[in-house]
């Protein structure tokens, strides 16, 4: 699985802002540290979970994290793969393989599958990130190594800077 090439969904979420009636980009944004159960459930937010609606389309994503679509960003990720070729397409089977559809209970958590849970690292402690257009959940561990990284190598800045922000 390291030499997989993960596609970016570059469709942002769309919303309606009520006071000017224009549509703008809503972009899932935070950062909430929580556990998973002994049953594999995990709470999601619900500023993100209103984000994502109903259903979630959970799967691996890159440095070992998993990667939660809404129904849109996961529409327009299938969508963007239609315009490849099948040589391309079948290098993201894992991805498939391991895609799990994930529904809120009543008490806002989703369960992960074991095999998601092994691929990243997920034994308790959790972070959950908004990104963007979609959701990451990390290893509590290794999100804090690569957040001290990001900071401590300029990396974050250069990015920053590069994007004119």
């Amino acid at each position: 699985m390291d030499n997989l090439t993960i596609l970016v969904v570059e469709k942002p979420t769309q919303t309606h802002n009520r006071r000017s009636g224009t549509e703008e980009v809503a972009g899932m944004t935070g950062q909430y540290a929580h556990n998973i159960d002994a049953k594999g459930r995990l709470f999601i937010p619900a500023k993100l979970r209103e984000e994502l609606g109903e259903t979630f389309h959970v799967t691996i994503g890159q440095d070992h994290c998993l990667t939660v679509y809404s129904d849109e960003s996961w529409d327009a990720f299938m969508a963007k793969l239609k315009e490849l070729s099948y040589s391309k397409v079948k290098q993201l089977r894992p991805m498939f393989a391991y895609a799990a559809d994930c529904e809120p209970d009543g008490q806002g958590r989703i369960l992960i599958p074991a095999k998601l849970r092994q691929y990243a690292g997920l034994d308790k402690e959790v972070v959950v990130i908004g990104s963007f257009d979609r959701v990451e959940i990390w290893n509590a561990q290794r999100w804090a190594a690569l957040e001290e990284e990001a900071f401590a190598s300029g990396e974050l800045e250069q990015a920053m800077e590069e994007m004119g922000l």
